[in-house]
């Protein structure tokens, strides 16, 4: 054997055994994440974040509005038990919650009101308190939806930066390519997998996002409704204080 045959076997066997190393890449998900570029390192650690984001208010949103709707049902209920303003005032206690505000807010506006009402009509108390019970829905809605727009800036937001990511990682392995000057498999496939498991992260991270998203949107939705409900029956609790005010004592 000469000695320029030698040498060819021994580059033969150089590259297969540097092939038999290529196809021995770790391609699993922490693998993948190690051996990525730091661009792409970045958009996988921000999507991993944007999860934890997600499930941290999922959790805690879940608690507050299970909690807000049992004692909006609850006050909507002693509110429409009850016969008088007063009576829906002692059923409720010093509990919070803004059912309770809606009655207190409703006690408040008639005791400031109660000089006028020998000398004007019970129509401007019954505005005034319509006002208050309405900006205390309004708030009452504002807090239970704080948290939610975030849900809906993820789940749009986190499939692009995911391909971001994509994108970065496959002009990497396209540049790794010309450098080695192959278009061998083995080459390649670590870095497209690289790329593609950055879109992964970001579907899986947007998908969670939208579904919480929509499930909160309803369930606030319903609760809305109870402090509606809620609003309305103080409303009419005082309207049928006012009527029986104008009653004579002898026809009560």
């Amino acid at each position: 054997m000469s000695f320029k045959t030698a040498a060819a076997t021994w580059k033969r066997v150089l590259a297969a055994m540097n092939a038999e190393k290529a196809f021995q890449v770790d391609l699993s998900p922490w693998g993948m994440f190690m051996a990525a570029d730091i661009v792409v390192k970045a958009v996988m650690v921000g999507l991993a974040f944007a999860s934890l984001v997600t499930w941290t208010i999922w959790l805690a949103k879940s608690l507050e509005i299970f909690g807000g709707k049992i004692r909006a049902r609850r006050a909507a209920s002693a509110i429409g038990d009850a016969a008088t303003l007063m009576q829906a005032g002692r059923a409720l206690g010093h509990s919070g919650g803004p059912g309770a505000l809606l009655v207190r807010a409703a006690e408040e506006e008639r005791a400031l009101s109660v000089g006028a009402l020998d000398h004007a009509s019970s129509d401007g108390l019954k505005e005034r308190v319509a006002s208050r019970l309405s900006r205390i829905e309004a708030a009452a809605s504002r807090r239970m939806s704080r948290g939610t727009g975030l849900l809906a800036t993820i789940g749009s937001t986190a499939p692009f930066v995911g391909l971001f990511g994509t994108v970065w990682g496959i002009m990497n392995a396209f540049i790794g390519i010309s450098q080695a000057q192959t278009t061998n498999l083995a080459v390649v496939a670590p870095g497209i997998a690289e790329a593609l498991l950055a879109t992964a992260m970001g579907l899986v991270v947007a998908i969670p996002a939208v579904v919480i998203y929509n499930v909160f949107a309803r369930s606030i939705a319903g609760y809305k409704q109870i402090l509606a409900d809620a609003s309305a029956g103080v409303e009419r609790l005082v309207s049928r204080d006012l009527d029986f005010r104008a009653v004579p004592p002898a026809a009560e």
